[in-house]
């Protein structure tokens, strides 16, 4: 059981405060960690650590998550182990700035890990089924093959909808 939280805010309104909020609303699906990432521009900013949302952030935090857009999660642990390292969200650089926070359990976890390592050539720091999700979705939207150099950073959005349907599929 987590409590997760999205936001798109406002251009000019920062994303943190909002999610901050949500979190404390969402905090009895889960008392052991607590994380926020934010995106303004091509940048992500991330604060996660074992404890209560009241705990894991202060000011100074708050002040570090700059952007208008963000995801949060309170975790309660069902599975992986207590460490903050599992706190979510979990985030990629390659091939893009990913960020995932994610609710449930992978079946099929440890078999997809060993994929990851072997055939992707992608390695998952912790035992969170959630990195292991994050990582076949970041290396799915990889292959599609596509390079996004220059200016044109966009991302279609049917590459999106590949890299979740091939999630889906493994």
């Amino acid at each position: 059981m987590c409590g997760i939280i999205g936001v798109v805010a406002q251009v000019d309104e920062p994303a943190a405060p909002i999610i901050y909020d949500g979190l404390t609303v969402l905090q009895h699906r889960g008392q052991d960690a607590a994380g926020i990432v934010t995106c303004e521009g091509e940048q992500l900013y991330q604060r996660k650590a074992n404890g209560l949302v009241r705990d894991v952030f202060q000011q100074r935090h708050m002040e570090t998550l700059a952007g208008h857009m963000g995801i949060g999660h309170v975790r309660y642990p069902t599975a992986g182990t207590s460490s903050c390292a599992e706190a979510q969200p979990f985030y990629t650089n390659s091939p893009h700035g990913i960020s995932l926070a994610h609710n449930g359990n992978l079946t099929n976890a440890d078999e997809l890990r060993k994929q990851l390592y072997r055939d992707d050539l992608r390695h998952v720091n912790t035992s969170s089924d959630s990195e292991v999700l994050m990582n076949i979705f970041a290396h799915e939207l990889h292959k599609r093959g596509k390079m996004y150099i220059g200016e044109d950073l966009h991302l279609p959005v049917e590459d999106l909808f590949h890299a979740v349907s091939k999630v889906h599929e493994r």
